[in-house]
């Protein structure tokens, strides 16, 4: 009986694979055509999948906080003025000196390049025996490099004091989150009725499966990068190093993406510490391992558990096409498209075999 199902199954997954490797690329070729569209519909819904976020994992904090016969109105309110005290205190600490270190390190950055300009040039003068064509791909590199930072600053800058969009977006958002929470039973009773009855108990289970290893993923990364950044911020401080704020949040975000993350988040504060002296090179190369190791052996396996379940071969496959189609962002959310996938993937294999 296994010999007769197993060419069943390998041509289903076969055919599967076929099918999302054929729709990714599509989405890749005809992305020009409708990235105007898709901008517009995320400024429009922005505020909305935040605060739709935002409530997905405060909620099963109301429930457990339910669960000890406080009023489920008193909890929402307690875990909101929490969630958006502790965040809008964050904000107002932190928000003046980021942006100061940002508009601080664009100006820095042209005697920065001077820097690395001269220590290439000696590289250069070590390096003459070389053919020309390495040079001049040396130096494609080098100015594309320095170009993308640039402008990656230049857009920072511009998108973060653009006070006015960011007023608005901070006024709707806990609107938004305060009725997510309220309603949000009625919302899933809602949203029940567009499904078929004979589908709804298997619409069910695919929802409860996507949310066990969705959210407890999406959870545990934001709590390991917040610990990532925050331990990453009082080193770099008591090492006196420059930037140590904009260098802990870079650090913190690039902290989920699996296996790159923490190199890549790491290059900037070498390459700043570079600039200072060999021994700081050091320490900041000494903090770093220790950070990534007490994340990696104690914090991700008793926070994270398995909840993706998912090979390694696998899970970098996924994060190199997701930078290719969207760069760091793509890296960042390759793994969550990646479970969700999975899970879709496997029920609708279940409800194929059951009729």
């Amino acid at each position: 009986m296994f010999l007769q199902k197993k060419p069943t199954n390998f041509l289903y997954w076969i055919i599967t694979g076929i099918f999302v490797f054929l729709f990714i690329f599509l989405l890749v070729k005809l992305f020009p055509y409708y990235k105007a569209f898709f901008s517009f519909i995320w400024h429009l819904l922005a505020p909305f999948l935040i605060a739709c976020l935002i409530a997905y994992l405060l909620y099963p904090i109301v429930q457990k906080i339910n669960a000890y016969n406080i009023p489920r109105s008193i909890a929402i309110l307690f875990i909101y003025l929490l969630f958006f005290g502790g965040f809008g205190y964050l904000i107002y600490r932190v928000y003046p000196t980021f942006v100061l270190q940002l508009r601080d390190l664009n100006e820095y950055l042209p005697q920065l390049v001077a820097m690395y300009q001269d220590a290439i040039y000696q590289v250069y003068e070590s390096t003459s025996f070389l053919p020309e064509t390495v040079h001049d791909k040396m130096d494609e590199t080098i100015q594309a490099v320095e170009q993308s930072i640039d402008s990656t600053i230049g857009k920072l800058i511009g998108g973060i004091t653009k006070i006015f969009d960011f007023i608005i977006i901070l006024t709707v958002i806990p609107v938004l989150v305060f009725y997510f929470l309220k309603d949000y039973e009625k919302i899933k009773e809602y949203t029940k009725r567009f499904i078929p009855r004979k589908y709804q108990e298997a619409s069910s289970n695919l929802v409860h499966a996507v949310d066990e290893g969705l959210g407890n993923y999406i959870r545990g990364q934001l709590l390991i990068c917040l610990f990532v950044a925050i331990t990453t911020y009082i080193i770099f401080q008591l090492l006196g190093l420059n930037y140590a704020l904009l260098l802990a949040i870079f650090m913190g975000l690039m902290n989920m993406v699996p296996y790159f993350g923490p190199i890549i988040g790491a290059v900037p504060a070498v390459l700043l510490a570079i600039t200072v002296s060999g021994k700081m090179v050091v320490f900041v190369l000494i903090s770093v391992f220790a950070i990534q190791l007490i994340e990696s052996n104690f914090l991700s396996p008793y926070i994270m558990g398995k909840s993706t379940r998912i090979h390694p071969v696998v899970i970098i496959f996924v994060l190199l096409l997701g930078g290719k189609i969207g760069g760091v962002l793509g890296m960042i959310l390759a793994v969550p498209a990646l479970t969700v996938l999975k899970v879709v993937i496997k029920h609708s294999y279940i409800m194929i075999r059951e009729h």
